[in-house]
């Protein structure tokens, strides 16, 4: 959530960053509500100044004997449309339902751009394999190996769900306790979080109200989370903490629910877009001076997992138009599929500033005794479906088995995945 301090001081920089962003928001229409609520501040106090004033001059007639009957009538009026004031909320709840609708602004850094196609490529990694055969896709791969199936998972739980058995469900999990590992090197401490969250955690982390229509509910009120990150940020939900404890550092491996409701006809083949997935994912809590150095230090660590895995990859810096909601700056990271000749997204690594700590009141005091509000970061560790899949591509073998990454053996204690 942004200040609404900083919009009213500086209401051009707040509709061109708004412009950069392909959003439709005015400060204006901002400043309107602003301007309400900040009278409406203004009636209580002048109401409380009359209400106290009353007070003590009715306490003086009286004691003085006079008759403070008509000044007694008075102060009733003064405290009914002080209570009336003080009970309408209307003014503030439509405020901060605006608020909570408005994306992040930009940082300066970043390049200003409508879509995916004006995103920045910072450097590559790796060069793409040469087959000496055509190569599959991973669908085709996991089905041939008898260990991928999504028929029987389609009659189970329909579209988009798909059931991982015998080396690739051992591989899957190779692939998180590897990813975790790499991260507790890296100083994140591992976490084991709730998967279904309250509207608020939701609400803290930016996933409501703009996510609503994207995410899974229960009947009772609860959420299943669509990314760890939910969870991790809400660990310090409307807490203040030392300076000296910053940066915090978590790390958890959790399934991730998502209706991919914007993605109708994308992807509908194979493990790119499920409604159920597996993640690593990364999250720290920083002062606000160390959040750009901590962003660069979180996407390194994303990149070493691409890098001992072997796989050719690229970083992106999005623009303007591409960012998530909460996003100031986001770094993707994507790897190279075969089968589509491309670059796919496996990673992306954002750093929300100040936005996601004022909606859950995540502060922190100096050690002068100033607080402020922390800022967040989050990232992919990495998305493991995916990372799966991009093995089943880059190491497959024309006999239909797949070569396991050197770095995995230890953890699988076999080197190759055959039917």
């Amino acid at each position: 959530m942004l200040d609404i301090k900083w919009i009213r001081e500086n209401p051009e920089k707040f509709d061109a960053a708004m412009q950069k962003r392909s959003s439709s928001f005015k400060a204006s229409d901002l400043l309107i509500l602003d301007e309400e609520k900040r009278k409406k501040i203004t009636l209580i106090q002048e109401l409380q100044t009359k209400r106290n004033k009353f007070a003590q001059e009715i306490a003086v007639a009286k004691k003085s004997g006079q008759d403070a009957s008509a000044m007694v009538e008075e102060s009733k009026k003064v405290n009914q449309e002080l209570a009336a004031a003080e009970n309408d909320f209307s003014v503030d709840e439509k405020l901060n339902e605006l608020l909570a609708t408005i994306p992040n602004v930009p940082h300066d850094s970043v390049p200003v751009g409508s879509d995916e196609n004006e995103n920045v490529e910072i450097e590559k990694f790796g060069e793409p394999k040469k087959f000496s055969f055509t190569p599959k896709a991973h669908d085709e791969i996991g089905e041939g190996l008898g260990m991928l199936d999504f028929e029987q998972s389609a009659l189970m739980s329909g579209a988009r769900f798909s059931t991982l058995s015998g080396g690739l469900a051992q591989l899957e999990r190779a692939l998180s306790n590897f990813m975790l590992d790499v991260a507790l090197e890296n100083n994140y401490r591992e976490v084991s979080p709730p998967n279904l969250v309250k509207s608020d955690a939701m609400r803290f982390s930016g996933q409501l109200p703009k996510f609503a229509e994207e995410a899974f509910s229960t009947s009772d009120g609860y959420w299943l989370i669509p990314t760890s990150e939910v969870s991790l940020v809400n660990l310090v939900a409307k807490k203040t903490l030392p300076e000296s404890e910053l940066p915090l550092r978590f790390t958890a491996y959790t399934p991730c629910f998502r209706r991919e409701a914007g993605s109708a006809g994308k992807d509908t083949k194979g493990l790119i877009r499920q409604h159920q997935f597996k993640k690593v994912e990364l999250v720290s809590i920083t002062a606000a001076e160390d959040s750009e150095a901590e962003h660069e230090r979180m996407t390194n660590v994303s990149c070493e997992i691409l890098r001992r895995l072997e796989l050719p990859f690229r970083k992106i810096l999005l623009c303007s138009g591409d960012m998530g909601f909460c996003a100031q700056k986001t770094y993707d990271l994507e790897v190279w599929l075969p089968s589509q000749n491309k670059y796919r997204e496996i990673s992306s690594c954002s750093n929300c500033g100040d936005f996601q700590a004022r909606r859950a009141s995540i502060k922190y005091k100096t050690k002068e005794g100033k607080t402020h509000f922390a800022h967040t970061l989050n990232g992919s560790a990495l998305a493991v479906g995916r990372t799966l899949l991009a093995i089943l591509e880059n190491y497959q073998n024309e006999d239909g088995s797949v070569t396991v990454p050197e770095v995995l053996v230890r953890y699988l204690g076999f080197k190759s995945i055959n039917r």
